[in-house]
């Protein structure tokens, strides 16, 4: 396990979320901002949390992250984990683990965050190397999902995906190209892994060799596919969670 840098960050959300998850170390707001539900709960937020807010010339925050809308946050990353860790995560009976294979646009990384976040996933796994890093635009675009979700990067993600099935994992791999769609049978019980290519060549042949289920999203319309943070979103919410209500 790596330990967690510290880093800046732009944006009202990510400030929320970094406050909400303890990762914020203080939130600078531009002199002049306008008073917003937005900010009063981000005022709020900090004074629970005894986080300073401080108001600061907008140039300033110009000079520390230029997309920030008017709010700033000094964080702490999440401490990323290592493949190690999933052989002795405790990992609870019905949780559902997210792995990307390769997905290299921050913004995908923050949107699959995102999506993997809100429906209650208990961890993120993703490459160190030819994929995306949780960088600071990748938490922009998670929305701060990003700082609530354990993380853990790996080198070889055939070789984590047989670590999770052998802590009872199910390891299902989306492809647009199996025969089989989310509407052909129920996603198993228990412990279930869903895997996400990349954006351009999808999963890697290893990686589906490794899958217990290759499963696809049927398409109605005239476009062929989702892209990857879609298509996981869809997945998730029309799949996993309805099997455990």
């Amino acid at each position: 396990m790596t330990g967690a840098p510290e880093a800046v960050v732009g944006g009202r959300r990510p400030a929320l979320e970094a406050v909400r998850a303890g990762r914020a170390l203080e939130v600078f707001a531009a002199e002049g901002t306008r008073d917003t539900p937005a900010l009063r709960d981000l005022r709020e937020a900090c004074r629970q949390a005894s986080v300073p807010l401080r108001e600061r010339p907008r140039a300033e925050l110009d000079r520390l992250a230029p997309d920030h809308h008017g709010v700033v946050v000094r964080l702490r990353t999440v401490l990323e984990l290592g493949e190690r860790e999933l052989a002795t995560w405790p990992f609870g009976n019905d949780d559902v683990v997210v792995v990307l294979d390769g997905i290299v646009d921050p913004h995908n990384l923050g949107a699959a965050a995102r999506s993997a976040e809100a429906a209650g996933t208990a961890m993120l796994v993703t490459r160190v190397r030819r994929a995306a890093a949780p960088s600071t635009a990748a938490i922009r675009a998670s929305a701060g999902a990003l700082l609530h979700l354990p993380h853990a990067r790996v080198a070889n993600i055939p070789r984590a995906l047989a670590r999770l099935q052998a802590a009872g994992f199910f390891v299902v791999g989306l492809d647009e190209r199996s025969g089989t769609t989310v509407y052909d049978g129920p996603c198993p019980s228990g412990r279930v892994a869903i895997v996400v290519g990349s954006e351009g060549q999808g999963l890697s042949r290893l990686t589906r060799r490794t899958c217990d289920a290759i499963v696809s999203l049927p398409m109605r319309g005239r476009v062929g596919s989702l892209n990857a943070s879609a298509a996981l979103a869809a997945v998730l919410f029309a799949y996993v969670l309805p099997s455990r209500r």
